[in-house]
């Protein structure tokens, strides 16, 4: 690919650089020239070097209205990178010019009340502005043919340079291989976490992971890491099979082959329940099975997949007789802490991310790994810049 290219003028100036952007919801991403800003003040401008695919930046460009609430376009998506610094802003300075960097997509400024808080990962800091894909002066920092482009939550990783609030990035160990730790950014953090953090999964119990994606893979490695000696790995997709073992599962059971609910399948397999469920899809009706596949005595459902849309509902009784029903953002790591950390199991053996890319490709194939993700023919695509 062509080498970005600088206008002239200060040290700090703007980058031209490639950038695969959403013009418009449900069509495929665009390959444009695009301008990066200058950092401002307390914001870090990176080299995105690779990013994920994560099927939650799919959700955003062609669930609108079913799964997603109303989003603004045109947008740059992509949320689970990682980078070199190229420069910060005024009032940086846990981080400087070449320093590996993961951007997050939950911040930690460590001051706010949540940060505080040892029960929740919630960050307050600029959580407003980025959720509407702003930077936390409203605006953003990457314009493309003289118009602003959002950042997908307030990151856009789909670019070889964007710009991040200091918050939102976590420097990590500089030999860290940032093609495979990008996937620490979102989907292996969050359903990692949300076995080992949110759920709690304790040794010798029996869990079901409803969804074998990255996040419910993860998950599955999770309950394992913990310790859990039965791991049932659920998903319509029988090719996950073989897969979900490598990370840990001890059976697998497709929907499909049964002619009753999976959760009285699991219940019937598991004698009246599993310990620990965790739904890894985004799917209300998924998400049920899930809780009444729990057992009545003390069983914990944790929900991981990301929906806005559609309404759960319980029968009373489920929730009454002592089940739990918890929800996951990123695993439950507070970020900045937690993600560096991540990376050093990762590089220590402790923690598996190369079995989970299946694909890699360029920024200019991005639209290919939309595609293989929704056939189901990759766990992850990690594009290369």
């Amino acid at each position: 690919q062509d080498s970005p290219r600088r206008s002239t003028g200060q040290s700090l100036s703007v980058i031209k650089c490639k950038a695969a952007v959403a013009w418009e919801p449900g069509k495929p991403l665009s390959i444009e020239e695009v301008e990066v800003a200058p950092p401002k003040a307390h914001e870090v401008r990176i080299k995105i070097v690779a990013s994920g695919v994560c099927h939650t930046d799919w959700t955003f460009l062609h669930e609108v209205g079913k799964t997603m609430n109303p989003q603004p376009f045109p947008v740059i998506l992509g949320h689970e990178g990682a980078g070199v610094v190229e420069s910060v802003g005024p009032g940086v300075t846990k981080m400087s010019k070449g320093d590996k960097v993961i951007p997050l997509v939950v911040p930690q400024c460590g001051q706010c009340e949540r940060c505080l808080n040892p029960k929740t990962n919630l960050c307050t800091k600029n959580w407003k502005k980025t959720q509407q894909c702003l930077l936390a002066d409203g605006t953003s920092r990457i314009t493309c043919k003289n118009q602003q482009i959002y950042q997908f939550i307030g990151i856009s990783t789909f670019s070889e340079y964007t710009v991040v609030p200091e918050d939102n990035v976590t420097k990590i160990h500089p030999d860290a291989p940032l093609d495979r730790v990008c996937l620490l950014g979102c989907g292996v953090s969050t359903g990692y976490g949300a076995a080992v953090n949110t759920g709690k999964v304790e040794s010798g119990s029996t869990c079901a992971v409803f969804g074998l994606g990255a996040v419910g893979l993860a998950a599955v490695m999770g309950c394992k890491a913990a310790g859990a000696s039965r791991i049932i790995a659920v998903d319509i997709n029988p090719d996950k099979s073989k897969i979900a073992k490598t990370f840990g599962a001890t059976e697998f059971v497709n929907p499909k082959d049964h002619s009753k609910p999976i959760q009285e399948v699991l219940r019937e397999l598991t004698n009246g329940g599993v310990d620990f469920s965790l739904e890894c899809v985004g799917n209300v009706g998924v998400m049920r099975a899930a809780v009444e596949a729990c057992s009545p005595a003390g069983g914990v459902c944790v929900m991981v997949g990301w929906t806005q849309m559609g309404e759960l509902t319980l029968v009373a009784e489920d929730i009454l007789l002592g089940k739990s029903l918890k929800g996951s953002y990123f695993g439950g790591w507070k970020s900045v802490e937690a993600v560096p950390k991540l990376v050093q199991d990762y590089m220590s053996g402790k923690l598996l991310l190369d079995e989970f890319v299946t694909h890699r490709l360029t920024l200019d194939q991005v639209n290919q790994a939309f595609d293989l993700m929704i056939t189901g023919k990759s766990i992850r695509t990690v594009i290369k810049m």
